[in-house]
């Protein structure tokens, strides 16, 4: 066996320098604690949503639990028979019912049938009640709400809505100052359905001793997220200057280096936050490009838009009452990621901002219940990995302001609320090598007098339950 010798000045036998070889050193866990200031996003992701994968066109499920929802609407409106006398004939046979989200959970714009409704369950339908059985027309009748057991499983054949048959158990007021609870049929009354009209689940109800029901089930929706490969190379250095002393900083090479390093880190928090998902075939193989928070919630998202002269802690609690709807699988907190213009917004005490257009509503409450701007319950405090958060609570979530740097430019009235449950950082691991952030030395020719690094990350973001992700847009 040929015997090895150093190859470094003053090197023991058998020993060897990393200025002298090629190679990997992983930097996965320790790049996100680089300056985590510049760069939030990434630096959360990395910390608290990482989940390493072993394909760069990774597939994931969504699940959006139904239970939770299982409302519905009348599609074509419908007339009872008059009553008599018999809640008989109250009974309605075919009635058509859609719903507005689909065998997923995703809300959809065209309507679509209800396939949860199964025989034995209690449905409750807004009705008009018309005492005298002669319609005046829309809403000039008394409101009312309608109690029925679906007697048989509903039909299904049609795509875009479900024919199902009701037996009458009940009608109640919609209670008012002057009327409320179980109304008594007159002969002639008759209940009239509205198209559009909002239906809901409410249980079921089963004799004793009676067989079993039948059954549904919710759907998983697929998705899939892409790898983006990052390369940042350090510029080539000559043996003459990595042994020379400069001025400023006397090692070049380690000044630059650091630049590098910074610059790879950047380069993914800008496609974290900016990035635009593909995956294109080329001539020398597939390039994936990986999602960003910012367009893909521009995209599948939600948008919530205010002005930095009027909007207040109420046109949050409207907007956050859509925001943190739970049937769309919200966590309770939301990281906000805004730029310093509308952070300022939030933090100023003048007017034109969150604080001032706010507690300008405090001196026009009324005893009747309108606003108290005081009422709001902002707070600075100090964020896990270093961060300054303003904490802003609302009664349905609370929101967990970031100040974001990239966002300026074209980006600067612009914040986005992530839900940290439904993002993750997607480094591309597996059969024992990790494409995460990776330091890969000596990549130049053997025959060069000099030394070049490079490094290398191949991730990706995967952002489930879009609609759990807003975007704020200021004016």
């Amino acid at each position: 066996m040929a015997n090895v010798y150093s190859i470094t000045a003053g090197g023991g036998m058998q020993s060897s320098s990393i200025d002298h070889s090629r190679r990997m050193y992983n930097f996965g866990e320790k790049v996100a604690e680089l300056a985590p200031k510049q760069s939030p996003f990434f630096t959360y992701l990395s910390k608290v949503a990482k989940k390493p994968t072993d394909d760069p066109v990774f597939k994931f499920l969504e699940q959006r639990h139904q239970w939770q929802r299982r409302n519905f609407e009348v599609k074509t409106a419908m007339t009872s028979s008059a009553h008599s006398g018999t809640d008989a004939n109250f009974n309605l046979t075919n009635l058509q019912v859609d719903c507005l989200y689909d065998k997923y959970g995703r809300v959809v714009t065209t309507a679509v049938a209800p396939n949860f409704i199964l025989s034995g369950q209690m449905v409750a339908i807004e009705v008009e009640y018309d005492a005298n059985g002669t319609d005046a027309g829309v809403g000039s009748e008394t409101a009312a709400i309608a109690y029925y057991k679906v007697n048989a499983d509903p039909d299904l054949s049609n795509s875009a809505y479900a024919e199902i048959d009701l037996t009458f158990i009940k009608v109640v007021y919609k209670p008012t100052s002057s009327v409320s609870g179980e109304i008594t049929e007159a002969s002639a009354s008759k209940l009239i359905h509205r198209a559009d009209a909002k239906c809901q689940v409410v249980g079921s109800a089963w004799a004793e001793g009676s067989t079993d029901p039948e059954g549904w089930k919710d759907e998983f929706y697929d998705r899939e997220g892409y790898c983006q490969i990052f390369k940042t190379a350090i510029s080539l250095f000559s043996g003459t200057s990595l042994a020379t002393r400069y001025r400023g900083v006397s090692n070049e090479y380690k000044r630059v280096w650091q630049e590098k390093l910074m610059e790879h880190k950047m380069d993914l928090e800008h496609a974290m936050l900016f990035g635009i998902g593909s995956d294109d075939s080329t001539s020398t193989g597939p390039v994936r490009r990986s999602w960003g928070i910012v367009p893909y919630t521009e995209a599948y998202g939600k948008i919530k838009t205010f002005t930095y002269a009027s909007s207040t802690y109420d046109d949050f609690i409207d907007a956050m009452e859509d925001v943190f709807s739970p049937e769309s699988g919200n966590s309770g907190n939301k990281l906000v990621l805004a730029s310093r213009k509308v952070l300022s917004y939030f933090n100023k005490l003048g007017g034109s901002s969150f604080l001032g257009n706010t507690m300008a509503l405090g001196h026009t409450a009324t005893t009747s219940g309108g606003s108290n701007g005081y009422s709001v319950d902002i707070q600075n405090v100090k964020g896990s990995f270093g961060h300054n958060v303003t904490r802003v609570n609302t009664l349905y979530g609370d929101l967990h302001l970031v100040e974001q740097p990239l966002f300026r430019g074209m980006w600067e009235d612009y914040a986005v609320m992530v839900d940290l449950k439904n993002v993750a950082y997607r480094p591309l691991a597996a059969n024992g090598t990790s494409r995460d952030t990776h330091i890969i030395t000596n990549v130049q020719n053997n025959n060069v007098d000099g030394r070049k690094d490079q490094i290398l990350t191949e991730a990706g973001l995967e952002i489930s339950l879009p609609e759990t992700h807003t975007l704020l847009k200021f004016a």
